[in-house]
């Protein structure tokens, strides 16, 4: 029996509030599954753009205070309360996110450790890699990082060249030309009537997608050629820095008329990719894992290294002999063999000097 607590009186009109202690405690939490669903498409300060999956209803929800800062992001599925008609001046609430099937993110080259990361979006299945042919100049470092962290989520990653018409892009289609890589050439200037447009707008039907690259390659361009009436604000390079001004200062996703999102995000500076380990890189080319497997512990897989595996894979050499008798195309496979351990060497020279810029700005 639980003791009363003593009030200093025997009149029962007294109520006595009860104690902190008194409250029931429990680990069960309200069953949200049957709520409806919808997929953040926009973030601002706050306030979560959300479209419904039964109608396509676009509501204005806040995020419940249970989930946490920094639990929500652009592309989630989520359990949605509160109003869900859409209607102006009306707030619906965020209450559970809905397993991810993939997270893009990027490491903060300048955080204080390589755990500092920015989630980009979630549930994509598609990268398109956007660079500019001139103004301002491509980077090949860029693009490495870029391809490391598609491979690393399980996006398929397209090489989106913009301004076509400023520069010729065959110098840096055949710089990876190894990797298998979909190439897609733009320009501006033709509008929604060039070729590569329609191309990526194909791509792209049917996909949730998301636009990377640097401040003023033409991401917010390509999704007004994309999206007709969307509406982003573009800019222009600085003619002294060579950069471009950050116009897009949050992520949104627009719906493509052939089906699917894209989702425009604001540009970055650089690409860090401390969440990135040798065997997430390795684990894009099972086969080339399987040979690195032979190396010396602490192997880099360089190729300076004298004693990495991965030279002898390619040359077909020793453990990774191919019976010629029986193979069909010896030069072919070869050649196949070399252009994959190319491609694994450059993206893990892409990890590492994405490590060493991590720890130049701490």
């Amino acid at each position: 029996m639980i003791a009363r607590r003593d009030t200093g009186t025997d009149d029962p009109r007294v109520r006595v509030r009860a104690g902190k202690g008194s409250r029931p405690r429990t680990k069960d939490r309200p069953d949200w599954s049957s709520k409806p669903l919808g997929r953040v498409i926009g973030i601002d300060r706050g306030r979560y753009q959300v479209s419904l999956e039964e109608n396509g209803t676009r509501v204005v929800a806040v995020r419940a205070r249970e989930l946490g800062r920094g639990s929500v992001i652009m592309g989630d599925r989520v359990r949605l309360t509160g109003d869900l008609s859409g209607c102006p001046d009306t707030l619906a609430r965020i209450v559970a996110v809905e397993e991810r099937s993939s997270v893009l993110r990027r490491s903060l080259e300048d955080a204080p450790d390589q755990r500092g990361e920015k989630a980009i979006v979630a549930n994509a299945d598609t990268m398109c890699i956007v660079v500019a042919l001139a103004d301002p100049p491509p980077r090949t470092g860029m693009i490495d990082r870029c391809l490391v962290a598609a491979y690393e989520a399980g996006l398929d990653p397209i090489l989106v060249l913009t301004k076509a018409d400023l520069a010729s892009a065959d110098e840096l289609i055949a710089a990876y030309a190894d990797f298998d890589v979909r190439v897609v050439l733009t320009s501006a200037e033709a509008g929604e009537a060039d070729p590569g447009v329609a191309e990526l707008r194909t791509l792209l039907a049917g996909h949730w997608s998301v636009l990377v690259g640097h401040s003023g390659v033409g991401k917010s361009t390509l999704i007004n050629l994309l999206v007709p009436g969307a509406g982003r604000a573009t800019g222009h390079v600085n003619e002294v820095t060579g950069r471009g001004r950050h116009t897009s200062t949050s992520s949104e996703a627009f719906e493509l008329e052939a089906g699917g999102w894209i989702v425009d995000t604001p540009g970055v500076r650089s690409f860090g990719l401390g969440h990135v380990s040798v065997a997430d890189v390795l684990g894009v080319f099972p086969d080339v894992a399987e040979a690195a497997a032979w190396c010396l512990p602490l192997c880099s897989h360089e190729a300076s290294e004298p004693s990495c595996a991965l030279d002898s894979y390619a040359r077909t050499n020793g453990p990774f002999a191919i019976d010629e008798a029986g193979a069909e195309d010896v030069d072919q496979l070869r050649q196949g063999r070399a252009s994959r351990v190319t491609s694994v060497r450059r993206l893990l020279e892409a990890v590492a000097t994405a490590e060493a810029a991590s720890r130049a700005a701490r």
